[in-house]
């Protein structure tokens, strides 16, 4: 087995089939954490060529192409993958514990840098993909964003009114 510097970055994807937490099912052991990469035919023409392990879904309906997809292992075992999520408060690094938040996240846009791994098992051969960096903005909630907000400016201002470090200005208080 050998390794494979070639990364490629794939922006503007989307995710499919969510396992950050590794659960066991028909399709996965226990313990693997991945998820698949929807792919336009011109980029999986291109990462096939270029011998990555690209797969179709069958098409839904008669007279569709099939869907290419690659699967992606999230692996923390070697060399952790980094792994950011984006929302309008703040940009948050996820470490293994906190990865499965991703399965149920509501994923705006996410960008994905993959670390090729090729492997041979007898006759067999190919090039497995690991994260290397994920980035993921998460669509937001409305109601949850205008409570958080609220939360906040009372926190404020109740931090304001035990330390008693506010000026009352134009029926506002204003924090010193």
């Amino acid at each position: 087995m050998s390794r494979n510097d070639k990364n490629i970055t794939l922006e503007d994807v989307t995710i499919a089939f969510r396992n950050f937490a590794g659960k066991e099912s028909m399709y996965n052991q226990a313990g693997d954490r991945n998820f698949a990469i929807l792919l336009d035919p011109e980029t999986a023409a291109n990462m096939e060529r270029d011998g990555w392990n690209v797969k179709y879904l069958k098409a839904r309906e008669e007279g569709d192409e099939p869907q290419p997809y690659i699967q992606v292992a999230v692996s923390y075992k070697t060399r952790p993958p980094k792994i950011c999520m984006i929302t309008s408060k703040n940009m948050t690094y996820l470490s293994e514990e906190d990865v499965e938040l991703l399965d149920w996240a509501d994923i705006e846009q996410a960008d994905v840098t993959l670390n090729p791994y090729a492997w041979a098992v007898g006759v067999k051969s190919g090039t497995k993909a690991y994260v290397k960096t994920l980035v993921v903005k998460i669509q937001e909630d409305y109601l949850e964003n205008k409570w958080r907000t609220f939360v906040e400016n009372n926190k404020n201002e109740m931090l304001a009114l035990e330390t008693g470090k506010e000026d009352y200005i134009d029926g506002e208080y204003e924090l010193n």
